[in-house]
């Protein structure tokens, strides 16, 4: 069967379509001299491998407006694809290990954790996938939005802000983001950028960490980097903390860098290896593909000013789309002096940007 992902870059007034047949891989160094549109989870497992969709007629990627893709997916089977899931929890706030995240970082065995939870809205089937997508691309013109289907992965919707790795205009330069802490806007902030709040302590430092992170990774592979930030940026109806870190690279070798940077704290914790052990043994749901990454990989998009192009988002805001239900996933950084009550609104707050496109407010 056929696999597909479309998508919008940020701003952009078109989507672009790339399917065909779907590889699965082991290891992100193996992405290294690929191309194509990668899916990567959270954690590679054999139920949950990196997937890099690659055109089999060796056509370049489409560029379609939306509605020209609605019309042409809305007619394909490929949409049908459904993936069982034994990890059906409900999303109640007893699947949400606060004190035992917490207590962990109390203990001193962590500087910063993630916990993410998943919520199960009700699907009829009424809307198609691509509307969705539509929705999103509406609601959300300053985000990444993608669609992408595969067998191995089910169909997922995803609306991010958080770069992990993309080519710049500029011929042989890269850049990556540290994106963290979290406001939302209320009332007349609307109406604005956010760029008179003020942040607390725990925002800061919450972000200080992954960019601190990032800077440590590129330092250890010998990259001489730019760094600029911290700034506020909004996400819908979110503000966040950003940073921004533009390096010259090979994106050939993209697999080496990848593989050093994912998962940051942004959606693990610190130290790394260790966070990402707790999260996989006391989180109640499977992330699966929530918190990996997707996007296209060093792909001739007639948009980007270089010849090759790579674009690859972290998969936040995002849902799994199944036969009777939207699988809603959402986290947030837990640092010592965190609150259940903040961090479960956070949460909440994060799941509207899929919310607010089922419900069409």
């Amino acid at each position: 069967m056929s696999s597909f992902a479309i998508f919008r870059l940020p701003h952009a007034n078109h989507c672009t379509l790339i399917e065909g047949e779907v590889q699965t891989l082991s290891s992100l160094t193996d992405l290294n001299g690929r191309q194509g549109f990668v899916i990567a989870p959270f954690v590679v497992t054999e139920e949950t491998p990196i997937l890099l969709i690659q055109d089999t007629q060796k056509t370049l990627p489409r560029p379609l407006p939306v509605r020209e893709g609605r019309n042409y997916l809305s007619s394909r089977h490929d949409l049908n694809v459904s993936t069982p899931h034994p990890h059906r929890e409900g999303s109640g706030e007893g699947l949400y290990p606060f004190s035992t995240f917490h207590s962990a970082l109390l203990a001193g065995h962590f500087q910063k954790l993630v916990l993410a939870r998943c919520a199960i809205e009700p699907n009829d089937g009424s809307v198609e996938p691509i509307t969705l997508f539509e929705r999103a691309c509406e609601h959300y013109p300053r985000m990444f939005i993608a669609l992408v289907s595969t067998p191995q992965s089910g169909i997922w919707l995803t609306a991010t802000p958080e770069v992990l790795l993309e080519s710049l205009p500029q011929p042989g330069m890269m850049r990556t983001i540290a994106l963290a802490g979290t406001m939302r806007l209320h009332d007349d902030e609307l109406d604005g950028e956010g760029l008179h709040l003020r942040w607390s302590t725990k925002n800061i430092q919450e972000q200080r960490y992954v960019a601190s992170y990032i800077a440590d990774t590129l330092k250890r592979l010998g990259i001489d980097y730019e760094e600029e930030g911290p700034r506020t940026v909004r996400a819908a109806n979110l503000v966040h903390l950003r940073s921004d870190f533009t390096f010259g690279y090979d994106s050939t070798h993209a697999g080496n860098l990848l593989k050093a940077l994912h998962p940051t704290p942004a959606v693990c914790g610190l130290p790394k290896k260790e966070a990402q052990a707790f999260i996989l043994q006391n989180e109640p749901t499977p992330r699966q593909y929530y918190s990996g990454f997707m996007g296209p990989l060093h792909l001739p998009l007639t948009t980007h000013h270089s010849p090759l192009a790579t674009h690859l988002y972290v998969s936040l805001r995002c849902m799994q789309i199944e036969d009777d239900c939207y699988r809603l996933y959402a986290g947030g950084g837990l640092l010592r002096d965190s609150t259940f009550d903040k961090e479960w609104q956070e949460t909440e707050a994060k799941m509207e940007t899929m919310r607010q496109i089922i419900n069409h407010q």
